[in-house]
């Protein structure tokens, strides 16, 4: 099980370039249960199977049940468009069994993705002792920075482990910050807003009215909103944190990317006081799945709120500052060194590259608004801030939309899922592949004639 095998090598690599070598990649489609409980049938067992019968299994029944987030037609979610670089460095960070929790166990390895760290913590205004770590994804952020929060600030206000603490959010906070909450038990202090934009005013006036705030112990603010790409007032919020004492956590998962764009770059003045950050790469800075970095101001906090204690742990602490290790900065222990490949691919297609896709998709989204403002049939609900376009097919339900998105799937002509705005199904747009053209879009706004 464990001998080199050459020719499966071979094999594998012959399939991986074939997929990196496709021009364009094929949407595909859901798969069907009872067809790939079929297919999978018998597959595990005492004895192992021909690995070229097994590749084609995949090549055949389960690559096409998988709708490839990475295609210039897919525009749904946070699409996602892993440099050539990156992918082929992920391959050798998997073949490589680095265990990255440990600076004792992968220093190297770490020093790159403190490198990667920094470069963004610095693109984000924030100190030279800023410091973090990769984890999988926005939620696994997300829960981490707010655990950080809640501890820190049960430390320096004297509560009790079982204390109740709220943490102020908007009511356009991503669905895993209401999820952290549930699971760290602290309540939202849900802030409205206006035009769907927290500000530091709205923030203000909710602390003001509040019955009691003295539990209140955070705000998290978003620097671009999943559904329409929306920058929060980072630096009302920012000022207003800072007055109430309040851990000031950024939310970036998506939008944060927007930092390497010189012409939104001031849309996030404030997110340099930030506590904590978060950003995905695997979305908008082009590195595969999964990967996440999330930042702390002051990243002492964080260590005194995730190190692991335990006898068999003793040896990765050293003690010294120098030896960073990433399993003290979020809730993980085993993790892989997921910032490598974008560590590799940031060092081979440099910082410029970056900011060049990330403007494409920018102008692309701005295209995107003015075609529609000039279709009769369809109506603009707002100017993107950022990647993301919401418009109205004059006349259609969510039935229409519905139905409309399973036939654009089907005839692969895209996958563009329709979302809810005030009330109304309406349909919405997000770029971020640069191979993603404006004839893409005017193939998929024709279908809806």
């Amino acid at each position: 099980m464990h001998t080199h095998d050459a020719a499966l090598t071979d094999l594998i690599l012959e399939h991986v370039r074939d997929r990196l070598e496709t021009g364009s990649t094929p949407l595909h489609h859901p798969g069907q249960p009872d067809k790939l409980e079929h297919a999978l049938a018998g597959l595990l067992g005492p004895e192992g199977q021909d690995p070229a019968d097994v590749l084609r299994l995949y090549a055949e029944h389960l690559a096409p049940s998988s709708v490839a987030c990475d295609s210039p037609r897919f525009l749904s979610f946070v699409p996602a468009a892993p440099t050539q670089a990156a992918v082929l460095f992920d391959m050798l960070v998997s073949c490589s069994s680095i265990q990255g929790v440990s600076w004792k166990l992968a220093s190297g390895p770490i020093a790159a993705e403190n490198q990667v760290l920094r470069l963004i913590a610095d693109l984000a205004g924030m100190p030279a002792a800023t410091g973090g770590c990769f984890v999988s994804g926005g939620s696994a952020g997300n829960l981490s920075a707010l655990v950080t929060a809640r501890d820190t600030a049960r430390l320096e206000r004297g509560l009790g482990d079982h204390d109740p603490v709220r943490i102020a959010l908007s009511d356009q906070a991503h669905s895993s910050i209401h999820n952290t909450l549930r699971i760290i038990g602290a309540e939202p202090l849900v802030v409205p807003t206006t035009d769907h934009r927290l500000t530091g005013t709205a923030l203000q006036a909710a602390l003001a009215t509040a019955p009691d705030t003295s539990n209140v112990i955070g705000v998290v603010a978003t620097a671009g909103t999943t559904n329409a790409g929306i920058i929060d007032d980072l630096a009302g919020i920012a000022r207003t944190a800072r007055d109430f004492e309040l851990w000031f956590h950024v939310d970036g998962a998506y939008g944060g990317a927007g930092l390497l764009a010189p012409t939104v770059r001031q849309r996030y003045l404030g997110i340099e006081h930030a506590d904590s950050l978060v950003i995905d790469p695997h979305k908008w800075l082009f590195a595969p799945f999964d990967c996440a970095a999330l930042l702390y101001r002051d990243p002492t906090l964080a260590k005194a709120a995730h190190t692991q204690h335990a006898s068999y742990l003793d040896a990765l602490q050293t003690g010294s500052h120098a030896e960073w290790n990433p399993a003290d900065y979020a809730y993980h222990l085993t993790r892989r060194a997921r910032g490598l490949p974008l560590w590799f691919s940031l060092a081979v297609n440099g910082t410029r590259a970056y900011t060049q896709a990330i403007e494409s998709a920018l102008s692309l989204a701005a295209d995107t608004a003015a075609l529609i403002r000039d279709t009769p049939h369809l109506e603009l609900i707002r100017d993107p801030e950022l990647s993301v376009v919401l418009f109205h097919r004059t006349g259609w339900t969510r039935t229409d939309y519905t139905a409309w998105s399973k036939r654009l799937l089907a005839d692969q002509t895209g996958f563009v899922a329709p979302t809810g705005w005030e009330g109304r199904t309406v349909c919405r747009f997000a770029f971020l592949n640069p191979a993603t053209s404006l004839d893409l879009v005017r193939e998929i706004l024709d279908t809806m004639v």
